[in-house]
């Protein structure tokens, strides 16, 4: 196993370990903890793309579990989200109903010899949804600072909460914008497809 795919792999091994990170609140500085392993889990799919069109080691393997490792390690935060009441389960469902939608057009172009490339609106929801969570997570942490009386927020608690929802709804959007696109830039191929 080549270098690219042993991040990529690494990618998806931080995902408990994030989560539960985020989910224990009995760990002092979850919230940190949580930031800290996703955000290196962040940089290795920065770097197994990069290092894999490089040296030439792009595999099939890679091919694969390298998409598949970000949604696992996106979907995995946005469940967390759920389970700590930041986001409902509507914003879910319209993130797996996006991502099974282009994988499965992905698969049917695949099968018959077509590559269906990213576009801009797909890098956009990407770089949203990473955005937005980062920000939940360093919001997570200050207000985790606040309970524990390191720092005082106040009133600042709401504006926190709005923050979040606006950049989480921000990513939702994009997200069903990047996966009409894909569906209507698709449609000829999805309706003839064998």
């Amino acid at each position: 196993m080549n270098l690219p795919n042993k991040l990529t792999l690494m990618r998806i091994i931080l995902v408990p370990f994030f989560a539960a990170a985020l989910l224990i609140d009995a760990i002092p500085h979850h919230y940190l903890i949580a930031l800290l392993i996703f955000s290196v889990a962040s940089i290795t799919d920065m770097l197994d793309g990069k290092i894999a069109r490089k040296y030439n080691m792009v595999t099939d393997f890679g091919k694969f579990a390298d998409p598949l490792a970000d949604k696992i390690l996106v979907i995995s935060a946005f469940a967390c989200f759920i389970e700590l009441d930041i986001i409902g389960a509507a914003f879910i469902i319209l993130v797996l109903f996006r991502e099974f939608s282009v994988t499965s057009i992905r698969l049917i172009a695949a099968e018959n010899g077509k590559v269906v490339a990213a576009n801009m609106w797909g890098k956009a929801k990407t770089v949203s949804q990473m955005i937005a969570i980062i920000v939940v997570l360093i919001n997570g942490y200050l207000l985790e600072l606040d309970s524990m009386g390191l720092i005082n927020i106040g009133g600042g608690a709401d504006i926190i909460n709005i923050i979040n929802l606006s950049l989480l709804w921000i990513s939702g959007v994009l997200t069903v914008v990047s996966g009409i696109t894909y569906i209507k830039d698709n449609f000829d191929f999805i309706k003839n497809a064998k």
